[in-house]
This record gives C-alpha cells, structure tokens and sequence, in this order.
C-alpha cells in the first residue's frame, strides 16, 4: 500500500475489529504525524529529534505507543455505547459477513431490549483490530553518527524492529522482501517474540512469502532462533501492489495448492526445530504446534475469488490492499492522486523500473511524483534531492552509500555515460534507464502530509503511488461500508463482464513479463539465461494445465463465467506457444554462433 496511504488507518478502522498495517519505513513521517495527533487531542508532545541518540527507534515507538492509545480510547468509546453511539455500532456489526455467529447474536440481543442496556454483552464480544506493522527487510541501509559508521543494530530495518519490538503494542510484524539473515538473528534479542508459558506471545511474526519453499527455509531459519513464524502471508508475484517478486513462472493457484498439502508438514518441521532451540536457549517451549496461519493476498476482487480461496485452499484468510485506496474512511490519497486512481483503466496500471531497490515496481501512469520527475528532466537536473535517503544502497561511485534516483548518483552515472561515446540511440536507451529512478521514499508518505495540512515543503508536491493492476476494475470512490458489502457479496461495485478471473490475469501479466524478459536478450548469452527461460515456460504451462483441470472439475464455483474462464486459458496458452517460440530461436542463434 506504500508508506503513507495507512500510517494512521488503525485510527480509522481497529475499533471496528478490522486488522490494517503501518509501514514503518519513514520515522520522519511518523514524527511529523505523531506532533498533529499530540496536539489535536491535547497530549503533551516532545520533539524526537536526529540530534538524538537511537531517535529512529525512538521515534517509531513513540508514534506506535500513540496510536495503540488512541485507538483503545475510541474502542472504549464504542463498547461504551449509549443511545448517541447505537448507530455507529450497529453500522460496525453490519459489516460483519452475513453467516456471522457474532451478527446473528447481536440481531437476536437487540430484538430483546435496547441497544443501551446491550452494555455487558458489547464488552464481552467486541474485539479491537490489530495494529500490525511491515519491514521491508532489505531497506537496512548502514546508519552513522558524527561521521562514524555505527554497528549494524542501527541500520534501517533493525532500527524499525527495535522500535517496534519496545512498542506497547501486542500485534505483528510484517516481514517482506526476502530474508535478511542478520535482522532474523537480531530479532532473537527482543523477549516479546518468545512464546510464555501458555505458548502465548506479545508479538507476533508474519512471512510475507512467494511459494512455499522460501516459507520452509525463512520458517525454520526463525525456528532455530527460538521464533515462530505465526503466519506466512503468501502474494501473488506480480498481480500485486508495490514492488512485485515475480516468481520464475511460478502461478499463485498451484502455489497455495502446495502450502494446501504440505501445511502439516510445514507445522510440524518447524515446530520440532523449535522446541530444540528453546531447550537450548533454557526457554519455556510448547508441548504441541503453536497456531499458525496460512493466508492469501494479490489481485482479489470478488465476494466469489474471496470465498473460493478460503474453500479450495483452506486459508485462515485473505487480504485486500488496493481497491482500499478508494475508500477515504481507511486510507489517506490526496484528491488529485485519488482522481487519477478512479479514473485508471488496464493500460494506466503498469509494471515500472522506477523503484531504487531495482525490484520491478507497480505504478500509475501520470502520477504526480512521475511528472515532477520528467519536469527535472526537461529542465536538465535530473535525479531527486534525496531528503530521506532510506534507499541509499548503492557505493559505486562514493564510500558512503547512496540512493541510484538522487541527482549525485544520476549525476555521476550520466557523466560516466557520455564518456563511452555511444551511438544516439544506444545512448538515448541508457539514459532513460538511469534517469527513470524515482524517489519513492518521499513519494510514498508525500500524501499523508499534503491531506493532513502539514509543512511538506522538503517533500514537495509530488506523490507516488502503488496500486495493483486490479485498481482497473474499481472507478469511484466507495464507503467502508461498501467496500465491505462487496468483498462479502451483498453488493458489487464492479461493473459486469470487465474484469478478468483473478487467475486469468496473473497469467496474463507474466507472460506480459515473460515478453518483456525475452525482448531484453538480443540473444541468449549462456547455459544460465537459456535455463531461465525453459523453466519459466515450463512452470506456466503446468500451471495452466493446474487452472484448466481445476475449473473444468469445478461444479458451483465460478459456474457463470467458466466458460469464459476456459476460453482465456485457451488463448494464454496460445501466447506462451508463441513465446516458446521466440525462445527457440535465440537458443538456436546461441548454437550458431
């Protein structure tokens, strides 16, 4: 969802019972917000500045202590409902989906006396959402002070975890973007991740995975610490928003199949590694499995897509991310950004290069960040000014590292650029690959200051966003209350017969990607791009045979559009006989030559 379209959504919507996720990349942005929220509610407030030592730390569990208040105080708020408060509590219980124990309770209760005399029963059922934060666990860049390097527990991301892990929160932490072994280790030092003696813990982990092999190494690689993983989230490769981890051909349906047959397998693994590393440790373990979740997220939006995945695949639960960004009551998009999402069709949701991490990057086509990019370029200053610098990874110009999209860096690869003196259009072609760099630090949290009216004068105008190549299918802007009717199936705000099946489109979008890749060899160089290629090729085409073989067994679900269904899987496999193709005559090249 990038980092600052929820910073502040737990305020919106945990009293409600409803789970949402901080980013905790930008402890600029959470100073800043943590300073409005202090004084809109009259809570004394002390400015964390970088003169201070650990502030980064310092400032993430500041502003998280805040807002677990905060959104505690509004939950009490509601289980203390009185006549004045009825109508908002009856609007939380009506979201719930229809088969609900909890709705039909509720229903029954409020038939036999008045929603204020309902007070016990309210206090004894309500639960507060979690307020669960992310670590992209390779945005760890090396920290100093006073010109000093500082040790590694003051890089970016150990800086996050620790704000986190000293937080009063009770939740969990997101891990995404691989494995970062030393942040792993470094999380062996915070007891809150360590179970009790009634296998209980104050803070949870969650994996975000792409199959379920990384889900096996990254499990047990925790296990060995003493940590268990509570939760592997699995995202689809690229029908997903922000950065996309294509999978080497890997589709999400025979993906989930596996963690489907394998789950107990993947328990009882871990939990054995587990229990040896806490008797190692002289730690309280667990006599049986801890709970864990498997989960699914990545281009649902049907009430139809959302059941078949909890029914087929036996999921715990599944997410949904972007059409949220329509949904002012949850998430904070400035108007002009809002716009342009409403207004977006398939062709202005594309897989971009702009992102410094040099991980493939879902984007809008015209988003503002974009444009006041092409304005520097125009100008002849191409690159940002860099005010954040959490992407700051690159060395290879200088000894400190710095951002590939901040002018210093573009400045000096431009240079180097010139003096190979290349044809026109050789150089034209590197050029755009340097300059294409954004600076989505800044563009990603510049909204939640612009709505909030506050100073962003260092950030600009600009704005970043991220949305999934679902965003196509949503055009106007809904309630809280819509969005959750939809997802259960009471109404549909998607217009019929435009929207792809959601595993049509991930294959369609990785063989756009597959394309793309085969477009970028002039010719295949060696053993390894050429194995590349046959494996891509032959784990779609198991997966399509996985897709065909489902819908055709498939007798309720999906029974209005299997035909449609059927016929675009017919026409991917066409595309990828093509692609084949395509592959087929660079291999035959590479012999020749």
């Amino acid at each position: 969802m990038g980092i600052g379209f929820t910073v502040d959504t737990p305020l919106k919507v945990a009293q409600y019972g409803i789970d949402s996720v901080i980013s905790i990349v930008d402890d600029v942005l959470l100073e800043k917000l943590r300073k409005m929220y202090c004084e809109l509610h009259e809570i004394p407030y002390k400015e964390i500045t970088d003169k201070i030592e650990d502030f980064r730390a310092k400032r993430i569990t500041s502003y998280l202590n805040l807002i677990n208040n905060l959104t505690e105080q509004k939950f009490e708020e509601l289980k203390n409902t009185t006549i004045n408060k009825g109508n908002e509590l009856k609007q939380y219980i009506s979201m719930l989906p229809d088969g609900n124990s909890l709705k039909k309770e509720f229903k029954n209760l409020t038939e036999k006396m008045h929603i204020s005399e309902a007070g016990n029963w309210i206090k004894d059922h309500l639960s507060l959402g979690s307020i669960d934060v992310n670590i992209m666990t390779k945005v760890d860049k090396v920290n100093y002070w006073n010109g000093e390097k500082l040790p590694s527990e003051y890089n970016d991301a150990h800086a996050a975890l620790r704000g986190f892990a000293e937080s009063d929160l009770q939740s969990s932490v997101i891990l995404s973007a691989g494995m970062n072994p030393r942040l792993y280790g470094y999380m062996e030092r915070f007891e809150d991740f360590y179970p009790n003696e009634n296998g209980e813990m104050k803070k949870k982990i969650i994996l975000k995975v792409s199959d379920f092999r990384s889900a096996m190494i990254q499990g047990k690689f925790l296990a060995k610490k003493g940590l268990w993983v509570s939760e592997y989230r699995i995202e689809s490769g690229l029908n997903c928003g922000g950065h996309a981890f294509a999978s080497d051909g890997y589709l999400l349906g025979p993906i989930l199949q596996e963690f489907k047959e394998k789950r107990d397998e993947l328990i009882a693994s871990t939990h054995e590694v587990l229990v040896q590393a806490l008797k190692n440790k002289d730690r309280i373990f667990p006599e049986t499995a801890l709970p864990l979740k498997v989960t699914a997220q990545g281009g649902v939006g049907t009430a139809e897509e959302h059941q078949f995945l909890l029914d087929t695949y036996e999921l715990d639960s599944v997410g949904w991310g972007t059409p949220f960004l329509l949904v002012p009551e949850v998430t904070t998009v400035d108007k002009v950004t809002l716009d342009k999402l409403v207004q977006a069709k398939e062709e202005d949701l594309y897989l971009s290069n702009i992102s410094p991490l040099g991980v493939p990057f879902n984007s809008l086509r015209g988003n503002t960040k974009d444009l006041e990019k092409d304005a520097l370029i125009a100008k002849g200053r191409p690159g940002s000014s860099c005010p954040r610098q959490y992407l700051s990874l690159n060395h290879e110009f200088t000894e400190k590292d710095i951002c590939v999209a901040s002018r210093q860096y573009q400045r000096l690869k431009l240079k180097e650029l010139e003096a190979q003196d290349l044809p026109k259009e050789a150089y034209q072609e590197q050029f755009d690959k340097i300059v294409e760099k954004s600076c989505i630090c800044v563009g990603l949290s510049a909204s939640a200051l612009m709505v909030n009216h506050i100073d962003h004068k260092v950030e600009g105008e600009g704005v970043s966003v991220c949305p999934g190549p679902n965003m196509a299918y949503f055009s106007k802007l809904m309630s809280l209350k819509e969005i959750t009717d939809h997802i259960y199936g009471r109404v549909n705000v998607i217009a019929d017969g435009v929207r792809p099946n959601m595993f049509v489109k991930e294959l369609s979008i990785y063989l756009d990607y597959l394309k793309g890749k085969i477009d970028e060899v002039k010719a295949i160089a060696n053993k390894k791009q050429e194995n590349y290629f046959t494996t891509f090729v032959k784990n779609l085409n198991q997966g399509i045979a996985y897709y065909e073989s489902m819908f055709n067994a498939s007798t309720e679900a999906f029974k209005d559009s299997k035909d449609k269904i059927l016929a675009e899987l017919d026409n991917c496999q066409e595309r990828l006989q093509l692609l084949s193709l395509e592959i087929g005559k660079l291999v035959e090249m590479k012999e020749m030559a």
